[in-house]
Protein backbone atom coordinates (compact mmCIF):
# COMPACT_ATOMS: atom_id res chain seq x y z
CA UNK A 1 0.00 0.00 0.00
CA UNK A 2 1.17 3.75 -1.12
CA UNK A 3 0.53 5.88 1.47
CA UNK A 4 1.70 9.86 1.23
CA UNK A 5 2.31 12.62 3.54
CA UNK A 6 -0.34 14.60 2.22
CA UNK A 7 -2.64 14.87 -0.80
CA UNK A 8 -0.66 15.58 -4.57
CA UNK A 9 2.49 14.12 -3.33
CA UNK A 10 2.35 11.27 -6.46
CA UNK A 11 0.98 8.39 -5.22
CA UNK A 12 -1.70 8.18 -8.11
CA UNK A 13 0.98 8.45 -10.81
CA UNK A 14 3.46 6.17 -8.82
CA UNK A 15 1.31 3.63 -8.71
CA UNK A 16 0.01 3.50 -12.14
CA UNK A 17 3.95 3.35 -13.28
CA UNK A 18 4.68 0.82 -10.80
CA UNK A 19 1.71 -0.91 -12.56
CA UNK A 20 2.84 -0.67 -15.85
CA UNK A 21 6.11 -1.72 -14.58
CA UNK A 22 5.01 -4.53 -12.73
CA UNK A 23 3.19 -5.88 -15.94
CA UNK A 24 5.55 -5.56 -18.31
CA UNK A 25 7.56 -8.28 -15.83
CA UNK A 26 4.79 -10.32 -16.55
CA UNK A 27 3.06 -10.20 -12.95
CA UNK A 28 -0.92 -10.20 -12.98
CA UNK A 29 -1.85 -6.47 -11.56
CA UNK A 30 -4.07 -5.11 -10.45
CA UNK A 31 -4.92 -1.31 -8.88
CA UNK A 32 -6.76 -0.46 -5.84
CA UNK A 33 -7.59 2.20 -3.67
CA UNK A 34 -10.06 1.86 -0.86
CA UNK A 35 -11.75 5.04 -0.66
CA UNK A 36 -11.34 8.13 -3.13
CA UNK A 37 -12.78 11.67 -3.40
CA UNK A 38 -12.40 13.16 -6.93
CA UNK A 39 -15.22 14.62 -9.23
CA UNK A 40 -13.38 13.21 -11.47
CA UNK A 41 -14.38 9.85 -12.37
CA UNK A 42 -15.09 6.84 -15.14
CA UNK A 43 -17.56 4.56 -16.16
CA UNK A 44 -16.25 1.11 -15.48
CA UNK A 45 -16.88 -2.16 -17.58
CA UNK A 46 -18.85 -3.39 -15.24
CA UNK A 47 -21.61 -0.31 -15.12
CA UNK A 48 -20.41 1.83 -12.57
CA UNK A 49 -18.05 4.50 -11.66
CA UNK A 50 -14.97 4.96 -10.13
CA UNK A 51 -12.23 7.49 -9.47
CA UNK A 52 -10.55 8.47 -12.96
CA UNK A 53 -6.67 7.43 -11.07
CA UNK A 54 -7.98 4.05 -10.91
CA UNK A 55 -9.31 4.06 -14.51
CA UNK A 56 -5.66 5.15 -15.36
CA UNK A 57 -4.08 2.32 -13.16
CA UNK A 58 -6.09 -0.57 -14.57
CA UNK A 59 -5.42 0.65 -18.64
CA UNK A 60 -1.43 0.94 -17.08
CA UNK A 61 -2.07 -3.06 -15.99
CA UNK A 62 -3.58 -3.67 -19.50
CA UNK A 63 -7.30 -5.04 -17.96
CA UNK A 64 -10.38 -3.61 -17.79
CA UNK A 65 -11.73 -1.07 -15.07
CA UNK A 66 -13.98 -2.42 -12.31
CA UNK A 67 -15.95 -0.91 -9.30
CA UNK A 68 -13.91 -3.22 -7.06
CA UNK A 69 -10.93 -0.93 -7.99
CA UNK A 70 -12.32 1.74 -5.70
CA UNK A 71 -15.43 0.69 -3.83
CA UNK A 72 -15.76 3.90 -2.32
CA UNK A 73 -15.86 7.03 -4.38
CA UNK A 74 -16.62 10.28 -2.47
CA UNK A 75 -17.99 13.00 -5.20
CA UNK A 76 -17.73 16.73 -3.07
CA UNK A 77 -21.23 18.37 -4.04
CA UNK A 78 -20.09 21.38 -1.89
CA UNK A 79 -17.03 22.75 0.76
CA UNK A 80 -19.01 20.38 3.14
CA UNK A 81 -20.50 17.32 1.82
CA UNK A 82 -20.33 15.00 -0.91
CA UNK A 83 -22.00 12.23 -2.68
CA UNK A 84 -20.94 8.63 -1.45
CA UNK A 85 -21.00 5.88 -4.55
CA UNK A 86 -20.08 2.41 -2.93
CA UNK A 87 -18.62 -0.04 -5.35
CA UNK A 88 -20.24 1.82 -8.68
CA UNK A 89 -23.76 2.81 -7.11
CA UNK A 90 -24.96 5.88 -5.36
CA UNK A 91 -25.16 5.25 -1.83
CA UNK A 92 -26.54 8.90 -0.92
CA UNK A 93 -25.13 12.07 0.32
CA UNK A 94 -23.53 12.69 3.51
CA UNK A 95 -21.38 15.91 5.54
CA UNK A 96 -17.97 15.40 5.95
CA UNK A 97 -18.84 15.33 9.73
CA UNK A 98 -21.04 12.58 9.54
CA UNK A 99 -19.41 10.59 7.02
CA UNK A 100 -16.91 9.74 9.40
CA UNK A 101 -19.34 7.88 11.56
CA UNK A 102 -20.43 6.05 8.22
CA UNK A 103 -17.42 5.02 6.98
CA UNK A 104 -17.15 2.03 9.27
CA UNK A 105 -20.17 0.51 7.73
CA UNK A 106 -18.12 0.66 4.23
CA UNK A 107 -15.20 -1.51 5.34
CA UNK A 108 -17.07 -4.47 4.74
CA UNK A 109 -17.58 -3.81 1.29
CA UNK A 110 -14.11 -2.58 0.81
CA UNK A 111 -12.14 -5.68 1.92
CA UNK A 112 -14.87 -7.93 -0.42
CA UNK A 113 -13.29 -5.66 -3.48
CA UNK A 114 -10.42 -5.90 -1.80
CA UNK A 115 -10.60 -9.73 -1.70
CA UNK A 116 -11.76 -10.26 -5.63
CA UNK A 117 -9.26 -7.95 -6.58
CA UNK A 118 -6.39 -10.54 -4.74
CA UNK A 119 -7.71 -13.82 -5.86
CA UNK A 120 -7.43 -12.90 -9.35
CA UNK A 121 -4.24 -11.11 -8.97
CA UNK A 122 -0.34 -11.61 -8.32
CA UNK A 123 0.39 -8.19 -6.84
CA UNK A 124 -2.31 -5.35 -5.63
CA UNK A 125 -1.01 -2.06 -5.72
CA UNK A 126 -3.08 -0.19 -2.99
CA UNK A 127 -3.04 3.22 -3.30
CA UNK A 128 -3.68 5.70 0.40
CA UNK A 129 -6.05 8.58 0.12
CA UNK A 130 -4.54 11.99 1.15
CA UNK A 131 -2.52 11.96 4.51
CA UNK A 132 -1.11 8.77 6.85
CA UNK A 133 -1.16 11.81 9.47
CA UNK A 134 -4.60 12.75 9.45
CA UNK A 135 -5.00 11.08 13.24
CA UNK A 136 -7.72 13.81 13.53
CA UNK A 137 -9.60 11.30 10.73
CA UNK A 138 -7.78 7.93 12.17
CA UNK A 139 -11.39 6.66 13.69
CA UNK A 140 -13.36 4.39 11.37
CA UNK A 141 -10.18 4.69 9.00
CA UNK A 142 -11.01 2.82 5.75
CA UNK A 143 -8.72 4.95 3.51
CA UNK A 144 -5.09 4.30 4.71
CA UNK A 145 -4.01 3.10 7.89
CA UNK A 146 -7.29 1.45 9.30
CA UNK A 147 -7.32 -0.14 5.60
CA UNK A 148 -3.57 -1.40 6.05
CA UNK A 149 -4.69 -2.87 9.68
CA UNK A 150 -7.76 -4.69 8.62
CA UNK A 151 -6.59 -6.11 5.42
CA UNK A 152 -2.47 -6.91 6.91
CA UNK A 153 -0.90 -5.17 3.92
CA UNK A 154 2.51 -3.53 4.63
CA UNK A 155 2.82 0.30 3.60
CA UNK A 156 5.38 2.38 1.93
CA UNK A 157 5.36 5.75 2.42
CA UNK A 158 5.55 9.14 -0.20
CA UNK A 159 6.98 12.32 0.31
CA UNK A 160 6.95 15.00 -2.34
CA UNK A 161 10.42 17.04 -2.54
CA UNK A 162 9.24 19.62 -4.55
CA UNK A 163 6.77 21.09 -2.08
CA UNK A 164 9.87 21.18 0.86
CA UNK A 165 10.05 20.15 4.42
CA UNK A 166 10.15 16.06 3.25
CA UNK A 167 12.35 15.44 5.86
CA UNK A 168 9.75 16.38 8.58
CA UNK A 169 7.03 14.96 6.86
CA UNK A 170 8.25 11.20 6.35
CA UNK A 171 9.98 11.42 10.04
CA UNK A 172 6.86 13.45 11.48
CA UNK A 173 4.41 11.23 10.13
CA UNK A 174 5.79 8.22 12.19
CA UNK A 175 6.07 10.31 15.13
CA UNK A 176 2.26 11.60 15.28
CA UNK A 177 1.08 7.69 14.62
CA UNK A 178 -0.59 5.27 16.86
CA UNK A 179 2.82 2.70 17.11
CA UNK A 180 0.80 -0.06 15.90
CA UNK A 181 -0.12 1.94 12.74
CA UNK A 182 3.75 3.11 12.40
CA UNK A 183 4.67 -0.59 12.33
CA UNK A 184 2.58 -0.88 9.28
CA UNK A 185 5.34 0.84 7.46
CA UNK A 186 8.40 -0.62 6.05
CA UNK A 187 9.79 2.02 3.50
CA UNK A 188 9.74 5.47 2.11
CA UNK A 189 9.93 6.37 -1.55
CA UNK A 190 10.71 10.40 -2.22
CA UNK A 191 9.04 11.64 -5.32
CA UNK A 192 9.76 14.89 -7.46
CA UNK A 193 13.15 15.49 -7.18
CA UNK A 194 14.51 18.43 -9.19
CA UNK A 195 18.15 19.30 -9.53
CA UNK A 196 20.89 16.88 -8.89
CA UNK A 197 20.19 13.91 -6.78
CA UNK A 198 23.25 13.43 -4.79
CA UNK A 199 22.41 16.28 -3.17
CA UNK A 200 19.71 14.45 -1.57
CA UNK A 201 21.40 11.30 -0.78
CA UNK A 202 22.08 12.43 2.99
CA UNK A 203 18.49 13.40 3.36
CA UNK A 204 17.79 9.96 3.02
CA UNK A 205 20.02 8.41 4.76
CA UNK A 206 18.90 10.38 7.55
CA UNK A 207 15.19 9.72 7.05
CA UNK A 208 15.92 5.83 7.08
CA UNK A 209 18.22 6.39 9.86
CA UNK A 210 15.64 8.49 11.95
CA UNK A 211 12.64 5.96 10.97
CA UNK A 212 14.06 2.56 10.71
CA UNK A 213 12.17 2.09 6.93
CA UNK A 214 13.88 1.07 3.86
CA UNK A 215 15.03 4.12 1.62
CA UNK A 216 13.38 2.88 -1.97
CA UNK A 217 14.18 5.36 -4.47
CA UNK A 218 14.12 9.10 -4.80
CA UNK A 219 12.50 9.84 -8.27
CA UNK A 220 13.39 13.03 -10.19
CA UNK A 221 10.57 14.72 -11.43
CA UNK A 222 9.08 13.52 -15.35
CA UNK A 223 7.84 16.22 -17.64
CA UNK A 224 6.35 13.38 -19.23
CA UNK A 225 3.67 13.19 -16.79
CA UNK A 226 1.93 16.25 -18.25
CA UNK A 227 0.03 13.35 -20.95
CA UNK A 228 -1.39 11.84 -17.97
CA UNK A 229 -5.23 12.61 -16.78
CA UNK A 230 -4.79 14.94 -13.53
CA UNK A 231 -7.00 13.25 -10.18
CA UNK A 232 -7.19 16.49 -8.71
CA UNK A 233 -8.69 20.22 -10.03
CA UNK A 234 -5.66 21.55 -8.30
CA UNK A 235 -3.59 19.85 -10.99
CA UNK A 236 -5.36 21.90 -13.57
CA UNK A 237 -3.02 24.98 -12.25
CA UNK A 238 -0.80 24.95 -14.80
CA UNK A 239 -3.45 25.27 -17.86
CA UNK A 240 -3.81 28.86 -16.22
CA UNK A 241 -1.10 30.57 -17.11
CA UNK A 242 0.59 32.03 -20.54
CA UNK A 243 -0.81 31.71 -23.45
CA UNK A 244 0.86 29.07 -25.82
CA UNK A 245 3.22 30.40 -28.66
CA UNK A 246 1.84 29.84 -32.22
CA UNK A 247 -1.68 28.70 -30.68
CA UNK A 248 -4.33 29.37 -33.15
CA UNK A 249 -7.28 29.25 -31.42
CA UNK A 250 -8.24 30.57 -27.83
CA UNK A 251 -9.96 27.83 -25.28
CA UNK A 252 -11.20 29.66 -22.03
CA UNK A 253 -12.66 27.35 -19.55
CA UNK A 254 -13.97 29.36 -16.00
CA UNK A 255 -12.90 26.94 -13.27
CA UNK A 256 -15.84 25.84 -11.26
CA UNK A 257 -15.88 24.88 -7.37
CA UNK A 258 -17.27 21.31 -7.99
CA UNK A 259 -15.21 20.94 -11.82
CA UNK A 260 -15.96 17.11 -12.81
CA UNK A 261 -14.78 15.40 -15.52
CA UNK A 262 -11.74 17.67 -16.39
CA UNK A 263 -9.65 15.31 -18.55
CA UNK A 264 -12.29 15.81 -21.33
CA UNK A 265 -9.75 19.09 -21.65
CA UNK A 266 -6.52 17.03 -21.84
CA UNK A 267 -6.99 16.21 -26.02
CA UNK A 268 -7.62 19.95 -26.81
CA UNK A 269 -4.86 21.16 -24.64
CA UNK A 270 -2.46 18.90 -26.24
CA UNK A 271 -3.20 19.93 -29.68
CA UNK A 272 -0.18 22.60 -30.69
CA UNK A 273 -2.53 24.80 -32.13
CA UNK A 274 -5.36 25.17 -29.22
CA UNK A 275 -4.09 27.38 -26.79
CA UNK A 276 -6.30 25.73 -23.53
CA UNK A 277 -7.02 28.48 -20.15
CA UNK A 278 -8.41 27.74 -17.19
CA UNK A 279 -9.52 31.10 -16.12
CA UNK A 280 -9.04 31.21 -12.06
CA UNK A 281 -11.64 32.93 -9.90
CA UNK A 282 -11.45 36.70 -9.26
CA UNK A 283 -10.20 37.14 -13.27
CA UNK A 284 -12.62 37.78 -15.96
CA UNK A 285 -13.16 35.76 -19.17
CA UNK A 286 -10.57 37.09 -21.98
CA UNK A 287 -12.53 39.16 -24.72
CA UNK A 288 -10.26 37.29 -27.21
CA UNK A 289 -11.20 33.99 -26.80
CA UNK A 290 -12.10 32.04 -29.94
CA UNK A 291 -14.70 28.95 -27.86
CA UNK A 292 -15.92 29.19 -24.13
CA UNK A 293 -15.97 25.75 -22.97
CA UNK A 294 -18.18 25.22 -19.37
CA UNK A 295 -17.03 21.60 -18.08
CA UNK A 296 -18.90 19.00 -16.72
CA UNK A 297 -19.85 20.00 -12.83
CA UNK A 298 -21.23 17.28 -9.98
CA UNK A 299 -23.27 20.40 -8.92
CA UNK A 300 -24.71 22.24 -11.56
CA UNK A 301 -27.13 24.52 -9.88
CA UNK A 302 -24.10 25.82 -7.16
CA UNK A 303 -21.54 25.81 -9.93
CA UNK A 304 -24.46 28.38 -11.91
CA UNK A 305 -24.13 30.66 -8.99
CA UNK A 306 -20.71 30.58 -8.46
CA UNK A 307 -20.23 31.41 -12.38
CA UNK A 308 -22.86 34.09 -11.98
CA UNK A 309 -20.84 35.33 -9.16
CA UNK A 310 -18.05 35.91 -11.00
CA UNK A 311 -19.23 37.82 -13.62
CA UNK A 312 -18.55 35.24 -16.04
CA UNK A 313 -22.43 35.40 -17.05
CA UNK A 314 -21.88 38.58 -18.44
CA UNK A 315 -18.44 37.78 -20.23
CA UNK A 316 -20.32 34.85 -22.07
CA UNK A 317 -23.08 37.13 -23.53
CA UNK A 318 -20.69 39.76 -24.70
CA UNK A 319 -18.26 36.60 -25.69
CA UNK A 320 -21.52 35.62 -28.38
CA UNK A 321 -22.92 38.99 -28.71
CA UNK A 322 -19.37 39.34 -30.51
CA UNK A 323 -19.38 35.73 -32.63
CA UNK A 324 -17.53 34.20 -30.23
CA UNK A 325 -18.54 30.09 -29.68
CA UNK A 326 -19.76 28.12 -26.53
CA UNK A 327 -19.75 24.72 -25.50
CA UNK A 328 -21.01 22.98 -22.44
CA UNK A 329 -20.28 19.26 -21.80
CA UNK A 330 -22.81 17.72 -19.43
CA UNK A 331 -23.18 19.98 -16.53
CA UNK A 332 -21.88 22.76 -18.70
CA UNK A 333 -24.79 21.72 -21.16
CA UNK A 334 -27.42 22.09 -18.72
CA UNK A 335 -26.39 25.53 -17.56
CA UNK A 336 -26.44 27.12 -21.39
CA UNK A 337 -30.12 26.41 -20.89
CA UNK A 338 -33.77 28.63 -20.27
CA UNK A 339 -33.67 26.41 -16.72
CA UNK A 340 -32.56 23.97 -14.39
CA UNK A 341 -34.88 22.03 -11.81
CA UNK A 342 -33.87 20.23 -8.83
CA UNK A 343 -37.25 19.40 -7.54
CA UNK A 344 -36.37 16.19 -4.94
CA UNK A 345 -32.56 18.19 -3.91
CA UNK A 346 -30.31 15.50 -5.35
CA UNK A 347 -27.32 17.81 -6.04
CA UNK A 348 -28.60 20.47 -3.23
CA UNK A 349 -31.24 22.26 -1.82
CA UNK A 350 -34.45 21.72 -3.84
CA UNK A 351 -35.17 23.94 -6.54
CA UNK A 352 -35.23 25.95 -9.56
CA UNK A 353 -33.03 28.58 -11.32
CA UNK A 354 -32.98 29.93 -14.55
CA UNK A 355 -30.12 29.06 -16.94
CA UNK A 356 -27.86 30.83 -19.03
CA UNK A 357 -30.90 31.25 -21.77
CA UNK A 358 -28.55 30.10 -25.09
CA UNK A 359 -30.19 27.11 -25.72
CA UNK A 360 -33.73 26.43 -25.54
CA UNK A 361 -34.02 23.45 -23.87
CA UNK A 362 -34.64 23.05 -19.64
CA UNK A 363 -33.47 20.06 -17.42
CA UNK A 364 -34.79 18.46 -14.45
CA UNK A 365 -32.35 17.00 -12.46
CA UNK A 366 -34.06 13.67 -11.36
CA UNK A 367 -34.23 10.22 -11.65
CA UNK A 368 -31.68 7.17 -11.68
CA UNK A 369 -27.46 8.11 -12.66
CA UNK A 370 -27.18 7.58 -16.39
CA UNK A 371 -23.78 5.46 -17.08
CA UNK A 372 -23.24 4.14 -20.32
CA UNK A 373 -20.22 3.79 -22.50
CA UNK A 374 -21.23 5.37 -25.90
CA UNK A 375 -20.50 5.67 -29.58
CA UNK A 376 -21.24 7.76 -32.37
CA UNK A 377 -20.71 10.50 -35.02
CA UNK A 378 -19.61 14.49 -34.38
CA UNK A 379 -19.60 16.63 -37.36
CA UNK A 380 -19.84 13.16 -39.12
CA UNK A 381 -17.01 11.74 -37.14
CA UNK A 382 -16.64 8.55 -34.97
CA UNK A 383 -16.29 9.57 -31.65
CA UNK A 384 -16.12 7.07 -28.72
CA UNK A 385 -17.33 8.54 -24.95
CA UNK A 386 -19.26 7.77 -22.06
CA UNK A 387 -22.28 9.40 -20.36
CA UNK A 388 -22.16 9.81 -16.38
CA UNK A 389 -25.18 12.15 -15.46
CA UNK A 390 -28.34 12.48 -13.66
CA UNK A 391 -31.24 14.41 -15.23
CA UNK A 392 -33.09 14.42 -18.29
CA UNK A 393 -32.76 17.41 -20.77
CA UNK A 394 -36.02 18.30 -23.56
CA UNK A 395 -36.56 21.21 -25.54
CA UNK A 396 -37.19 22.69 -28.84
CA UNK A 397 -33.16 23.29 -29.30
CA UNK A 398 -32.83 19.42 -29.07
CA UNK A 399 -34.46 19.61 -32.49
CA UNK A 400 -31.06 20.09 -33.82
CA UNK A 401 -28.26 18.15 -31.93
CA UNK A 402 -24.81 18.46 -31.49
CA UNK A 403 -24.36 14.55 -32.47
CA UNK A 404 -25.95 11.00 -32.81
CA UNK A 405 -25.39 7.80 -31.19
CA UNK A 406 -24.64 4.49 -32.91
CA UNK A 407 -28.06 3.15 -32.30
CA UNK A 408 -29.66 6.80 -33.98
CA UNK A 409 -30.52 8.64 -30.88
CA UNK A 410 -29.70 12.29 -30.97
CA UNK A 411 -27.78 14.16 -27.97
CA UNK A 412 -27.36 17.55 -27.35
CA UNK A 413 -28.39 20.91 -28.52
CA UNK A 414 -27.39 23.47 -31.23
CA UNK A 415 -28.44 26.74 -31.55
CA UNK A 416 -29.75 28.43 -34.77
CA UNK A 417 -26.88 30.70 -34.99
CA UNK A 418 -24.63 27.59 -34.46
CA UNK A 419 -22.76 29.52 -32.05
CA UNK A 420 -23.41 27.62 -29.21
CA UNK A 421 -23.52 23.90 -28.67
CA UNK A 422 -23.79 21.18 -25.50
CA UNK A 423 -23.43 17.60 -25.01
CA UNK A 424 -23.76 15.16 -22.29
CA UNK A 425 -21.02 12.97 -23.85
CA UNK A 426 -17.95 12.87 -21.88
CA UNK A 427 -14.66 12.13 -23.21
CA UNK A 428 -15.78 13.27 -27.11
CA UNK A 429 -12.54 14.78 -27.45
CA UNK A 430 -10.12 11.85 -26.78
CA UNK A 431 -11.65 10.09 -30.18
CA UNK A 432 -9.12 11.43 -33.15
CA UNK A 433 -11.29 11.68 -35.44
CA UNK A 434 -14.32 14.00 -33.40
CA UNK A 435 -11.25 16.08 -32.51
CA UNK A 436 -10.48 16.86 -35.76
CA UNK A 437 -14.21 17.41 -37.10
CA UNK A 438 -14.94 19.93 -34.42
CA UNK A 439 -11.23 21.88 -34.83
CA UNK A 440 -12.20 22.00 -38.37
CA UNK A 441 -15.23 23.84 -37.83
CA UNK A 442 -12.87 26.78 -36.67
CA UNK A 443 -11.17 26.23 -39.61
CA UNK A 444 -8.22 24.55 -38.02
CA UNK A 445 -6.48 21.65 -38.82
CA UNK A 446 -5.70 19.12 -36.11
CA UNK A 447 -1.88 17.71 -35.72
CA UNK A 448 -1.07 14.12 -36.70
CA UNK A 449 -1.67 12.03 -33.43
CA UNK A 450 -3.06 10.27 -31.44
CA UNK A 451 -4.56 10.96 -27.61
CA UNK A 452 -4.73 7.24 -26.89
CA UNK A 453 -1.32 6.46 -27.85
CA UNK A 454 0.34 9.55 -25.98
CA UNK A 455 -1.12 8.33 -22.68
CA UNK A 456 0.41 4.70 -23.34
CA UNK A 457 3.53 6.23 -24.28
CA UNK A 458 3.70 8.30 -21.08
CA UNK A 459 2.95 5.41 -19.18
CA UNK A 460 5.61 3.33 -20.62
CA UNK A 461 8.26 6.52 -20.04
CA UNK A 462 7.04 6.36 -16.54
CA UNK A 463 7.72 2.68 -15.98
CA UNK A 464 11.11 3.35 -17.04
CA UNK A 465 11.82 5.98 -15.26
CA UNK A 466 10.44 4.03 -12.09
CA UNK A 467 12.93 0.87 -12.96
CA UNK A 468 15.52 3.15 -13.00
CA UNK A 469 14.80 5.12 -9.56
CA UNK A 470 13.19 2.77 -7.81
CA UNK A 471 14.12 -0.30 -6.13
CA UNK A 472 11.88 -2.93 -7.18
CA UNK A 473 13.12 -6.01 -6.24
CA UNK A 474 13.08 -4.46 -2.70
CA UNK A 475 9.43 -3.13 -3.16
CA UNK A 476 8.25 -6.72 -4.38
CA UNK A 477 10.76 -8.45 -0.58
CA UNK A 478 8.22 -6.17 1.30
CA UNK A 479 5.26 -7.57 0.04
CA UNK A 480 3.06 -10.01 1.55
Amino acid sequence: MFQGTGSSVGKSVLVAGLARALTRRGFKVRPFKPQNMSNNAAVTADGGEIGRAQALQALACGVPNSVHMNPVLLKPQSETGAQIVVQGVVRGSARAKDYQDIKATLLPAVLQSFARLRAEADIVLVEGAGSASEINLRRNDIANMGFARAADVPVVLIGDIDRGGVIASLVGTQAVLDPADAAMILGFIVNRMRGDASLFADGMAAIAAKTGWAALGLVPFLPALRALPAEDAADLADATGARKPGAKLRIVVPWLPCIANFDDLDPLRGEPAVDLRIIPSGSPLPRDADLILLPGSKATIADLGSLRAEGWDIDIFAHVRAGGRVLGLCGGYQMLGLRIADPQGTEGPPGEVPGLGLLDIATVLSGDKRLDAVTGTLLGARFTGYEMHIGRTDGPGTASPLLRFADGRPDGAVSADRRVAGTYVHGLFGSDAARAAWLRSFSIAAAPRSHAAEVQTALDALADHLERHIDIERLLSLAR
